[in-house]
This record gives structure tokens, sequence and C-alpha cells, in this order.
């Protein structure tokens, strides 16, 4: 599989953050107004805020690249076999856009040949962007971020979105696993992983997750120096399982991964 040249990133780079900004100028305006809000077939919230970000999304993707795959949330998967894929979740963390908490954001990834290798989390109320890409590096509004070097669960900050994202087993192994480590946090939907890769928490575990969800995490994360895989440790790609481990370091990774393994 060939590489990207460093003309497609940059073209690739500029045409993620000028539809993020697209995509921020018509959810921010919305935020905190009435909005009328449906559940889907799987009981999640929906509104019209999502779906008309997803739409434009999808509009201004087709129209530059109609070449490209296309998944998003709301209006599912185009040719994803094609060589070039972009992943779409238009607000990651509607549940938090409806109830008034600002740590929701919009995530975009480009998959290339399947694998992840740009990834944009967009966090409007915040004014807080990680651009990510895969082999190169990871910004923070435009500045390098890092990691930090946390290499023990004693020593790490793991953060999860909700208990209810995990079943029984799941939950078990994942709280075995928290409290081993220096402090467990909950909530934050896609933020946490933007708060790793800045190097503020340590490890993100989650489950039951969609690709929109972590596909294009898993660029901001492991070019920002971190690892972010399935819970046995495989890439992660369009087919992934939900379960998700983002890790600071290579040896904390390790050390979750063993800990979730274990009955």
């Amino acid at each position: 599989m060939e590489s990207l040249s460093a003309a497609e990133r940059k073209e690739f780079e500029a045409f993620a953050a000028g539809i993020a900004d697209n995509a921020r100028a018509l959810s921010l305006p919305r935020f905190r107004r009435p909005v009328d809000v449906t559940l889907k077939g799987d009981m999640s919230p929906v509104t019209a805020v999502d779906r008309g970000v997803e739409s434009m999304l999808r509009e201004r993707i087709e129209l530059a690249w109609p070449s490209h795959g296309l998944l998003g949330e709301e209006y599912g998967a185009t040719r994803v076999d094609a060589e070039y894929v972009w992943s779409i979740d238009p607000i990651d963390g509607t549940r938090s856009f409806i109830s008034g908490w600002p740590l929701w954001g919009t995530l975009l990834a480009l998959l290339h040949h399947g694998k992840p290798v740009l990834g944009v989390l967009d966090m409007p109320v915040l004014d807080e962007r990680w651009i990510g890409h895969t082999g190169v590096g990871t910004t923070m509004n435009g500045l390098p971020c890092r990691t930090r070097a946390c290499e023990t669960l004693a020593a790490a900050t793991l953060y999860t979105t909700t208990p209810d994202m995990f079943s029984p087993d799941e939950w078990a192994r994942f709280d075995r696993t928290s409290r081993a480590a220096y402090a467990r946090r909950f909530g934050g939907d896609c933020y946490g992983y933007g708060m790793l890769a800045a190097g503020h928490i340590d490890a993100v575990v989650e489950a039951n997750l969609m690709p929109y969800d972590y596909l294009a995490i898993a660029p901001v994360v492991e070019a920002a120096g971190g690892v972010m895989t399935d819970w046995e440790g495989r890439a992660l790609g369009l087919d992934s399982g939900g379960r998700v481990v983002a890790a600071a370091t290579p040896a904390l990774h390790a050390a979750l991964i063993e800990s979730l393994a274990r009955d």
C-alpha cells in the first residue's frame, strides 16, 4: 500500500479543516437553543442539527472527491470499498448537545485502503480542534501536541464516557481495570481522546462504539505518540468491533490489554 505524498496530505488536511469550519458554523448557533429531538431505532437521540451537518459534509465531500466513499452516522455507507473513504460523525455526543453540555464534537476521518490516516476532532463550543495525520503528527489548534509518558496503570488517569456503554462482562473487566488506575473519570464523549492526545490524561477505554465514533480518533491519538486498538490489540478499521483502548504509551496500552483480557 502506497503512502500519501506530502502534497496529498496537505490537500486533504486543508479540505478537512475547511469542512470542519462549515460544520461548526451550522451546529454552534443551534447549541442551547430549542431543538426537536427524535429517537432512532436503537433509541439514541437525533436532531435536525445532526442530519443537517452530515448532509452538508457529504455534499462537500462528494463535490470535491466524487470517487471517494462515505460512512456517516445518519445517512449510512456509500462506496466504502473505494480507495479513499470519509467517515463522519456530525455531532458526537448528541445527548450532551441537547442537554446544553459543551463536550460534544464533530469527527471526520479519511481512510486510505481501509486504514484511518487522517482524523479531525473538532470541539465547537470550546474552540479546540485536533488534527492527526498518521506518520506525521497531531496538532491542537495548529500547535503540535503529544501524549504524556505514563507507562503504568497505577499511575494512569483513565476515562470512559459512561458505564451504560458496557455489557455486564465488559463492565466487570473495565471496573477491575479502572480501579487499578491512579484515577478513573466518567464523561466527555470524544473529548477524552483529545485530552489524551494533548497529554492531560493517559487512557480511554470504551465499548459499544460504531466505526464513525473511533475512526477519526485513531489518527489523532496515534500521531500524537499514543496507541489505539480494539480490546484484543488489533488495529482499528471499518470492520472493527465497538470496544476500543487508547493509551498514552505502548507500555500502558499493553497493561490495559492484559488487564481487560482477564476473566
